[in-house]
């Protein structure tokens, strides 16, 4: 038996989006174990068997088995296949959840994405849609992925009952460009966007005054955009958030959001979001704290060549991330302190899309 199609074992809910992504990407079977298996509620959520079955309309010949108790998984990775899908969300979770992962396979696909998914648009969970747009998805062109790339925001939904609609259209790559990014720079612009659904169109301007008052001590070149919404186009539920990216002379992108929770006012959101954006440039890298984890995949899929990226401070969900890097495949990074940031290096295993027809 091949080393590729060993099968993996993990235990645990937690990473359950990631380890599935990069089973599907290295072509191994996994097979996840313990899921809640001490909890109440034993088994997987409704977001994650909903994941599950996103999964299976993205790629072509995926098994998927779900032990009776749904304590347990196996997946079977079958191949990418993209091409025009519709896929609701739910309210348990944000699309973001959704989102995320496929981001990382779309580049990968037999066919060019063209993904609707429905549901909420931001949460106080997970990243919310405009951070995607704003500062992930421009990270892409890094790598070579242009063409074809927008993620369009149709419809608002704010939690409780969501409503909300993104169009995320992406092409597809025979294989990624080796990426060398250690150069931070320094900040040369904020922008930023202050959305409001259901609720007093001066919401969003309460949100950028309050951000302003902050940010205007350190750089004068801030532009927030205020982004309200009527009608059928809002959703079903009342909410407002601001979400803020930073741009260095470089071309790092270091992003913030804060979404509006029960009781909080629209100037406490505006002054969150700044401090938390604060918060992220502060801890320095070319690559905020959101993003690392797509950085670190795509330089292990680039073709046999060196890549360096320089990051701030490692989360929790990025340690386990390089360690199940390594398990899928066999890939480690060098890790070299560098002042207050770490650069990051490792060889390419020159991931090719066998998928893609060549022209």
């Amino acid at each position: 038996m091949s080393n590729n199609s060993k099968l993996l074992k993990f235990e645990g809910h937690n990473y359950l989006r990631q380890r599935l992504i990069l089973a599907t990407l290295s072509g191994r079977p996994v097979r996840i174990d313990k899921i809640r298996s001490d909890d109440h509620d034993p088994g997987l959520r409704e977001f994650e068997s909903n994941f599950l079955k996103l999964l299976e309309k993205v790629t072509n010949g995926s098994t998927i088995e779900i032990s009776y108790t749904g304590t347990s998984v196996l997946y079977k990775p079958g191949s990418i296949q993209g091409g025009r899908l519709e896929h609701d969300c739910g309210t348990e979770r944000s699309i973001s959840y959704y989102l995320e992962p496929i981001i990382a396979l779309a580049p990968f696909s037999k066919k060019p994405f063209a993904l609707t998914l429905r549901g909420i648009t931001t949460d106080a969970i997970d990243n919310s849609v405009d951070i995607i747009r704003t500062a992930l998805l421009p990270q892409l062109k890094w790598y070579g992925i242009e063409e074809l790339l927008e993620l369009k925001i149709t419809k608002r939904g704010a939690p409780p009952l969501g409503g909300g609609e993104v169009v995320f259209n992406c092409c597809n790559v025979r294989q990624l460009k080796p990426v060398q990014f250690v150069d931070e720079g320094r900040i040369k612009k904020v922008r930023g966007i202050a959305y409001c659904t259901r609720v007093s169109p001066q919401t969003a301007n309460r949100m950028v005054e309050s951000a302003r008052s902050l940010l205007n001590r350190y750089i004068p070149d801030i532009y927030i955009y205020t982004d309200v919404y009527k009608g059928a186009e809002s959703g079903k539920s009342p909410g407002f958030a601001l979400s803020l990216v930073a741009e260095s002379t470089s071309g790092a992108l270091l992003a913030a959001e804060k979404a509006a929770e029960g009781g909080q006012t629209a100037e406490d959101v505006g002054l969150q979001a700044a401090k938390l954006l604060l918060r992220e440039i502060s801890k320095g890298g070319c690559v905020d704290t959101a993003s690392q984890w797509l950085n670190l995949l795509f330089m292990v899929l680039s073709p046999e060549d060196v890549g360096k990226v320089r990051l701030g401070q490692l989360s929790p969900f990025t340690i386990q991330y390089l360690r199940d890097l390594k398990s899928f495949f066999g890939v480690a990074y060098k890790i070299k302190q560098d002042g207050e940031t770490m650069i990051l290096t490792c060889v390419g295993i020159g991931y090719v899309n066998h998928n893609k027809k060549t022209s």
